[in-house]
C-alpha cells in the first residue's frame, strides 16, 4: 500500500475546501490531489464534501459529480466505467486501483485520491504513460508468424493451448501493478515492469506465435526482466485479480530451461 499523507514540511499543500450542499445529511469528504503545470503553483490537496444521497456508489461516480457540479477544473481520465478500459486507474486510499470499480463505502474516513505514484503527472489525476506505452511497444505485443495463413480458416489452437492464455489476455493495461512496484520506481526507464512483462508472456506462451525464441532473447537482460525481485505488490494490487509476478517467474523459468 502506498499511503499519501501531508506532513508539515511537504511540498504538497492544503488547498481549497468545498462545503457540503445545503440540507445534505449523508456526506463524504474527498481529498483530491491537484496540480496544474500552467499556473506555477506547487501541488495541493483540495477537499470536496459530496452528498452521498445524490451520488453513485463508486469513486468514479463521485469524481464525475464533483467535476460536473462542484469544480469543473478537476482533471482525470475515464471511459468505460466497467473495469475494462483501465483509463481511471489512480491511487485511492493508498491503493492503486480503478475508480470505476472501487466502492466509496470501502474507504473509511475521507477518501484520498492521488494519481498513480512515481510517474510524471500531466495534470491532477492524469499520469504520463508515454514511457509505459513505449515499453509495451518494445515487446511487440502482436502475433508474429512466418508460415502462411491456412486457407479458409483461422490459426487454430487446442483447448489446452488456449487455456494457457487465461489470466493473461484479461490485462487492461491500467498500469496499477507497475506503479505499485518498487523495482519499477527505481528503474522505470530500463525495467519493463509487471504489466509489460505479463503482456510479453502472453505472446511467448501463445501456441500460434512463431517467434518465441526471439521474444525470450529480447528479455534476457539484467534490467528489462531481472529487476523483478518478487516483491509481489503487482499481484496484490491488480484490480483484475491477475498475477503478473507468476508470469514473470514463468519467463525466467523458460530462460533457464533453454540453457539446460
Amino acid at each position: 500500500m502506498v499511503e499519501f499523507n501531508l506532513p508539515k514540511n511537504s511540498r504538497i499543500r492544503e488547498g481549497k475546501s468545498w462545503p457540503a450542499p445545503e440540507g445534505a445529511t449523508n456526506t463524504k469528504k474527498f481529498r483530491i490531489y491537484r496540480w496544474n503545470p500552467d499556473d506555477g503553483n506547487t501541488p495541493q490537496v483540495d477537499t470536496y464534501t459530496v452528498d452521498m444521497d445524490d451520488c453513485g456508489p463508486m469513486v468514479l461516480d463521485a469524481l464525475i459529480k464533483i467535476k460536473n457540479e462542484i469544480d469543473p477544473t478537476v482533471t482525470f481520465r475515464r471511459s468505460c466505467r466497467e473495469g475494462i478500459c483501465g483509463s481511471c486507474a489512480m491511487n485511492i486510499g493508498g491503493e492503486n486501483t480503478l475508480a470505476c470499480t472501487k466502492y466509496i463505502e470501502d474507504a473509511s474516513g475521507d477518501v484520498k485520491i492521488y494519481p498513480l505514484p512515481h510517474m510524471s503527472v500531466v495534470k491532477d489525476l492524469v499520469p504520463d504513460l508515454s514511457t509505459a506505452y513505449a515499453q509495451l511497444s518494445s515487446i511487440e505485443p502482436w502475433m508474429k508468424t512466418e508460415s502462411p495463413l491456412p486457407p479458409d480458416t483461422e490459426r487454430l489452437q487446442t483447448q489446452e493451448d488456449r487455456a494457457k492464455l487465461d489470466g493473461l489476455y484479461e490485462c487492461i493495461l491500467c498500469f496499477a501493478c507497475a506503479t505499485s512496484c518498487p523495482s519499477y520506481w527505481w528503474n522505470g526507464e530500463r525495467y519493463l515492469g509487471p504489466a509489460v512483462l505479463l503482456q510479453a508472456y502472453r505472446w511467448i506462451v501463445d501456441s500460434r506465435d512463431e517467434h518465441t525464441g526471439e521474444r525470450l532473447d529480447a528479455l534476457e537482460d539484467p534490467f528489462r526482466l531481472y529487476r523483478c525481485h518478487t516483491i509481489m505488490n503487482c499481484s496484490k494490487t491488480c484490480p483484475k485479480g491477475l498475477n503478473p509476478a507468476q508470469a514473470i517467474a514463468n519467463i525466467k523459468k523458460l530462460l533457464v530451461e533453454r540453457q539446460l
